[in-house]
This record gives structure tokens, C-alpha cells and sequence, in this order.
């Protein structure tokens, strides 16, 4: 994504400093005077995790509201991942240029001009206005979150780095669990229960007084969260910071060397396909959610009603975290990646094949694989890179684009066959990650790590 440490890439450089974890006990976690500051960044993650969690909500949202199909509704999380791929270079030069406290409050300040974009698209009842407003919105969520993991580095020792970026990180979950409750109880709670059939009889003035209530309730929503950001923009432009910048070991020296050694490596380039194909994944799971319980489970009748099972899945996201990062200590990642992508095979199928309450269960369930999947890629596609760590890391970052190619892919088997059979589409991802992991244990034994 750029040159400097995004989240996974100051997770996994900082695991180079493992010998020097005897001193980190007896070493601040953030030094003196900098604990506001450090504060202050660390809302950043709850808010672009806030994000991230209201976007997949959208997409059932739109479809009601403006009697869209899956695929039509599902381009809203091709503006906003594209915004990430295309936004992630540019933040990443900027801070090489200014500095980070420079990119947090221009990151912050572009989230609240997004969101308040949502107001003069609710009035032109237009989703391609809707569109640009997410896609800045999601711009400054991509500036937020190139920017602010590397400026949390800067806060404290080396030696307690790990403890810094994982305290930090914590609050992302949070973020996206209070997304989803902002998504569930101000946007589908706001939902006119008319169905289709129902809004297409209406006159063309009663439909519209519906749609104009039911898109008042996305604006209030991301206003709330504009609102949080720009007040938080304005507290950290207005206090002193560190004048800390990106440095000049953090810059990518030799571009042109550098991606001559990386094309030739056969890791990194299965890694960039397998996270392509991950994050392609993971937010098709959550985005279809709601409209595979609604047709799996026939006591679950609200749009409302059937998130509920994303914020089960979020928690199960959230628990599983924390368990797969034990079983590492045990368990070689390579293989731990390949057994948990197994286990998402089995549970997509039953998606696919069983349906009903079983198939909404399982649905829940493969979030907790998710969790382990992200960052364990990331990490795995550096192995053995070197001096290379910082292109090869922006390469595996931007694969994140997957989430703005292959959701609408999957809308569209949804409005082509049926939300079970558009489960196919994880089922071939995880089938590629699955492999993935095959391939990166071959390459830990090849560098001598296990």
C-alpha cells in the first residue's frame, strides 16, 4: 500500500525485535508526554473500524430503499474499496512529505466531508451521489489507516512496539461493533416495512415520502460518525504533537530493483492472489448476510432483526482473534492458516448445500475463521523479502481492491441464481487461501523458520 508501515506491516516488522522482548517488561509502553496523543490516535481505529461495518449494511439497505438489485446496491462497496486501493499511496507520500499528524487530521477531515456528502445525496434521492460520498468517505478511512499505525510506532521504545500497536488495535473491533449497531438501529431499524410489491404499486409521491424517511436515517447515521471525526480532527489539529515523520528507512530505495527481486518471488505472489481473493471474500460474507437469513430463516422477517447475526459473527471475529494468536504459539501460522481455511470450506458448503437454520449458523461461524486470515497472509507474503519488506508489503496491501471486484460478482450470482449458491464465491477463496498456506509452509522451510 505504500512505503511507509500500514497496520499488518508494523505487526509484522515488529516481530524482528523478539529477542529484545526480556528488556520491553521494564520499558514504558508510551513515553512521557505523549499519552493525549497517543489516545487521541488511537480513536482513529475505532473510527475507520466503524466504517468498515456500517458499508456492509448499506447494501440491504439500498436494495429496499431504492428497489435495487444485489448487484446495483453491492457498488457501494466498490466505491468504497476502491477508494482504499487507489487512496493508500498518495497518504503514504504525503506523510513522507509533512508529516503524521498532518495525515491523521487531513485523514479525519476528508471522513467527515464524506459523510456529510450523504446529506445532498439523500436530497437528489441519486445513488450515484451516494457513490462519490462513499468513496471520499473511504478515502479518508484509507488515509486514517495508512497513516495512523506508523504513527503509533513512534510513541514509545521499540522494545514495547508489540504491546503499543496491539493496544491501539483493540479499539478497532470496537469501532466496527459500534458501526454495526449505528447500521442496525438507526439504518434497518428506519426501514419502511413495505416490500417491493408493495412499493411498486404506490403512487409516485407515497413512495417517495417513504424513501425520503428511509435515506434521512443513512444520513443521520453517518453524520454521527462525520460529526465524531471532524470534533476529533479539530482536538488533534489543535494540540501539540511530536513533529514526528515517515523516516527515511521507512522509504522505498531502488523501486525499480526492488520490484524486479519481488516479481520473481513466488511467495509474494501467491500472497497478493490469496489476499486479493481474502478480502474479496470477507466482505461478501458480511454484506449478504442479512439476505441469506432472511431467506434461510423464516422466523427472521426484518432487515434488522437478521443483522443480528452479524454482530454474533463479529464477536465470534473478535474471540477468535485472540485464540488463534495463542494457538501460534503452538502451531506453525502456514499450517494453522490452512487448517482454519479448511474449516470455512466445510462451513461454506453447508452454507451453500444445507441452508435453513444450519446454513444461517454456519454462516455466523465462518467469521471466526476469518479473523486468523488477514494478517497471517500478510505476514507470511514477507517471509524472506529483506531490504524489500516495504514494497512487498504495499503489493499485498493494495490486493485489497478484491472487496471492490469480486462483492459485486457475487451480487450479481445473488440476483442470477440464489444468495446460498452466491456463497460459491467464498468457497473458491478460501479454497485459494487454503492452497496459499500450503505454499508458505513450503517457503518457512525453505528460509529456515520451522
Amino acid at each position: 500500500m505504500s512505503a511507509n508501515l500500514t497496520t499488518a506491516d508494523a505487526a509484522v516488522s515488529i516481530v524482528e525485535t523478539v529477542e529484545t522482548q526480556s528488556k520491553s517488561n521494564n520499558a514504558s509502553i508510551i513515553d512521557k508526554g505523549l499519552l493525549i496523543p497517543f489516545v487521541l490516535v488511537t480513536a482513529c481505529f475505532a473510527l475507520w473500524g466503524a466504517a468498515n461495518n456500517m458499508t456492509d449494511l448499506l447494501v440491504p439497505a439500498f436494495q429496499k430503499v431504492l428497489s435495487m438489485s444485489q448487484a446495483q446496491s453491492s457498488l457501494v462497496q466498490m466505491a468504497f474499496y476502491g477508494a482504499y486501493f487507489l487512496m493508500a499511496l498518495p497518504a503514504a507520500f504525503l506523510i513522507q512529505k509533512y508529516s503524521y499528524k498532518t495525515g491523521v487530521v487531513l485523514g479525519l477531515f476528508i471522513y467527515a466531508f464524506g459523510a456529510a456528502l450523504c446529506y445532498p445525496a439523500s436530497l437528489s434521492m441519486n445513488f450515484n451521489y451516494f457513490l462519490v460520498a462513499f468513496y471520499v468517505f473511504a478515502a479518508g478511512c484509507a488515509i486514517l489507516e495508512t497513516v495512523a499505525a506508523p504513527y503509533i510506532l513512534t510513541m514509545g521504545p521499540a522494545e514495547t512496539a508489540t504491546r503499543r500497536i496491539n493496544l491501539a488495535q483493540s479499539f478497532n473491533p470496537v469501532g466496527s461493533i459500534c458501526g454495526l449497531f449505528l447500521g442496525k438501529f438507526i439504518i434497518l431499524d428506519g426501514l419502511n416495512s413495505a416490500d417491493a410489491d408493495t412499493r411498486a404499486a404506490m403512487s409516485a409521491d407515497a413512495l417517495a415520502t417513504i424513501q425520503n424517511q428511509e435515506l434521512s436515517n443513512v444520513v443521520t447515521a453517518y453524520l454521527i460518525v462525520g460529526l465524531v471525526s471532524f470534533i476529533l480532527g479539530a482536538i488533534i489539529l489543535s494540540k501539540k504533537f511530536p513533529q514526528a515523520t515517515a523516516k527515511s528507512t521507512d522509504k522505498i530505495d531502488g523501486l525499480a530493483a526492488s520490484f524486479s527481486r519481488l516479481i520473481k518471488n513466488k511467495n509474494w505472489l501467491a500472497a497478493i492472489v490469496a489476499q486479493f481473493f481474502f478480502v474479496g471474500c470477507q466482505i461478501g460474507v458480511w454484506t449478504y448476510t442479512v439476505k441469506y437469513i432472511l431467506t434461510n430463516n423464516p422466523s427472521i422477517t426484518t432487515e434488522s432483526a437478521a443483522s443480528d447475526y452479524m454482530i454474533a459473527g463479529l464477536i465470534l471475529f473478535i474471540a477468535s482473534r485472540f485464540i488463534c494468536t495463542a494457538l501460534m504459539k503452538f502451531i506453525d501460522p502456514a499450517r494453522l492458516l490452512s487448517a482454519i481455511s479448511f474449516i470455512a470450506i466445510v462451513l461454506t458448503s453447508i452454507v451453500i448445500l444445507v441452508g435453513g437454520t444450519l446454513g444461517c449458523f454456519a454462516l455466523v461461524a465462518i467469521s471466526a475463521c476469518m479473523s486468523l486470515m488477514f494478517p497471517t497472509i500478510y505476514g507470511l507474503g514477507l517471509t524472506g523479502v529483506g531490504e524489500d519488506r516495504k514494497l512487498g508489503g504495499s503489493g499485498i496491501i493494495m490486493a485489497i481492491v478484491g472487496g471492490a471486484i469480486l462483492v459485486p460478482l457475487q451480487g450479481l450470482l445473488v440476483d442470477q441464481t440464489s444468495v446460498n449458491f452466491s456463497y460459491v464465491m467464498p468457497l473458491i477463496s478460501f479454497i485459494v487461501v487454503c492452497i496459499y498456506g500450503l505454499v508458505a509452509h513450503n517457503k518457512e522451510k525453505e528460509t529456515g523458520i520451522i
